[in-house]
């Protein structure tokens, strides 16, 4: 259309500037109500302020409930109206707490029952629940076996090369070291220990993490060894032992698999005393100390003590005055000494023991005491006296008549035996 006028173009509207301020809107606010409510509201909540505590909780509280139960429908209206516009009208504000307090209580009680009724449906008794009976019983069972120094029994339960191991009862097997089988040279363990052997050992170390003892037929050996060697040596018994060895100091042997020695004082023929091994000889003990581990023999003391065994108290002896001392007399009985205390010579008053008994004489007297052990031997002539100071007046008398004597004193001696035995006995009724 070559004819029609261009259309005019638009004014395009300024853009603003970038960085230029942005105005605030401005919002206004149009309250609805009137001047006369707003004051009403204010003298109304000074009012309010001013009243007692129940009443601005009855009004603040339970009066909107009211209205919220008239804005239900008319039948839930009367029921729920008249019950709780008495109810809130009666109670108080210490009763209205009261009951908060009692409905927080009782939510706290049915948490916690809820807890108890899971934990106890969580844990069910089982096995593992038992008394205390059954709970000291069940420590018992699983003490630790095996404390050093004790005795314990088991059987074999396997033979190795460089020991053996035994079922003790304890957590783990105990095992027994080669050289700890037994007394002198094992050769041949299975032989020795088969499976199934019935064993007591000796703990000789406590059990390590894994729960294994050291256990030994040795020293268990050993101990009952020397509680033997210990017995023996008090009742001051005699042995006989094969010597095996010599050195300078005197010769060795062996007995119940102890060493002994036997120094060259105490020997009969100490000059030749290494033409003695292999041979056979009679000893009594010196010195017997386990901890130690000594074991000292006298062959001179065994003559002693087999004289000793020939001995008893109540017996008749005779002897020889040997010496005479301040105290008493020592008198010869073929090979050992006894001793005649001087409260012992006679009954009567004496001056002097030499008026009585002179070296060398014989003489005959009853054995009152007897210590195989310390080699003392108690003698006794005052007993063979008929009146007091009789030895003195007539001595030949009573020597000749010492046989028929004896007889009577020792029936007064096992009499003096009896008696005190039978005081012990009445005190032990009475107690």
């Amino acid at each position: 259309m070559a004819g029609s006028d261009p259309q005019p173009k638009k004014a395009t509207p300024q853009r603003p500037a970038i960085n230029a301020p942005r105005k605030p809107l401005q919002v206004m606010h149009i309250s609805r109500k009137p001047e006369e409510e707003i004051i009403n509201e204010e003298s109304s909540e000074k009012e309010f302020s001013e009243q007692p505590k129940d009443r601005r909780f009855a009004e603040k509280v339970l009066a909107p409930k009211e209205i919220s139960y008239l804005k239900k429908a008319p039948e839930q209206q009367n029921s729920i109206g008249k019950d709780s516009s008495d109810d809130f009208q009666s109670e108080t504000m210490e009763d209205l707490l009261r009951s908060e307090n009692n409905t927080n209580y009782k939510n706290n009680i049915e948490a916690f029952d809820d807890q108890n009724i899971f934990e106890q449906k969580s844990r069910t008794v089982d096995e593992f629940d038992f008394d205390e009976d059954e709970f000291l019983a069940a420590l018992e069972e699983n003490q630790p076996i095996g404390t050093t120094g004790e005795i314990a029994k088991g059987s074999v339960i396997a033979v190795e090369s460089d020991g053996i191991y035994v079922d003790i009862g304890g957590k783990a097997p105990g095992f027994m070291p080669k050289n700890e089988c037994g007394l002198g040279v094992i050769t041949n363990l299975k032989e020795r220990f088969p499976k199934g052997l019935k064993v007591e050992v000796l703990v000789t170390r406590e059990q390590n993490a894994d729960g294994m003892v050291t256990i030994s037929c040795r020293a268990l050996e050993l101990r009952k060894s020397w509680d033997k060697v210990q017995n023996l040596a008090k009742e001051g018994k005699v042995i006989r032992v094969k010597i095996n060895g010599f050195n300078r100091g005197g010769v060795t042997c062996d007995f119940e698999g102890l060493r002994g020695f036997i120094p060259r004082s105490q020997l009969e023929d100490g000059e030749n005393h290494q033409s003695l091994v292999s041979k056979t000889i009679s000893t009594a003990f010196l010195e017997v100390n386990p901890e130690r581990r000594k074991l000292v023999l006298s062959e001179k003391k065994a003559a002693i003590a087999s004289r000793f065994s020939e001995l008893e108290i109540g017996q008749l002896i005779e002897g020889e005055i040997l010496t005479i001392k301040p105290y008493g007399f020592f008198v010869d009985l073929r090979g050992v000494s006894g001793l005649l205390h001087h409260s012992m010579v006679t009954n009567g008053s004496m001056r002097s023991l030499r008026e009585v008994f002179q070296p060398g004489e014989s003489i005959k007297a009853l054995i009152t005491d007897l210590d195989p052990s310390r080699g003392r031997i108690g003698l006794n002539t005052a007993l063979l006296e008929g009146p007091p100071g009789e030895l003195i007046t007539d001595k030949t008398k009573v020597m000749e008549e010492a046989n028929e004597r004896a007889i009577k004193a020792r029936n007064s001696l096992n009499k003096e035996k009896v008696d005190p035995q039978k005081e012990k006995e009445d005190i032990n009724l009475s107690s």
